[in-house]
């Protein structure tokens, strides 16, 4: 049974999330962050089924998140690189460590972010890139130039961020 697509919708959230698809994608980009490149690794850092990693990887190289590049022939072997679109997700997958930490990490954090010159933790925020001004609040989502009718109805009824 073929899922349902929502990248035709006129949301950015909905079309983001047809190209990256369901968590698997999102934890394979992660380590793909973290310089997987290999199957075997992808697999056994993840304990994700060999099919399911298959059809994940085989989904992405389509979506242009990542790209297939062969490093064996005999027996062939490919290896799985981001792509430019792929590396503009790190934003996005920052932010979900940053959340994930805040809320869900009971224990305490088992991944920090670190400022790459001095190591010490850095707390990623969402800021407007003309201004400067965090975005944590005071937001909110209006139609654009591109949005259909229905669209506009939908978002002028509501009060969003």
């Amino acid at each position: 049974m073929k899922r349902k697509t929502v990248g035709n919708m006129q949301c950015p959230v909905a079309r983001s999330l047809e190209r990256v698809g369901d968590w698997w994608n999102i934890l394979i980009l992660r380590e793909a962050f973290y310089g997987v490149t290999r199957f075997d690794d992808f697999q056994t850092n993840l304990g994700i089924a060999t099919n399911t990693l298959t059809r994940r990887l085989n989904d992405m190289v389509e979506g242009d998140l990542l790209q297939r590049q062969a490093y064996s022939e005999k027996p062939p072997r490919h290896e799985y690189v981001l792509t430019d679109l792929g590396r503009s997700f790190r934003p996005v997958l920052l932010m979900l460590v940053a959340w994930g930490n805040e809320n869900f990490a009971p224990e305490g954090r088992s991944v920090e972010l670190a400022d790459p010159v001095t190591g010490l933790p850095v707390e990623p925020v969402l800021v407007d890139k003309a201004t400067g001004r965090p975005l944590a609040e005071g937001v909110k989502v209006v139609a654009g130039p591109a949005a259909e009718a229905a669209l506009r109805r939908r978002l002028e009824q509501r009060k969003m961020l």
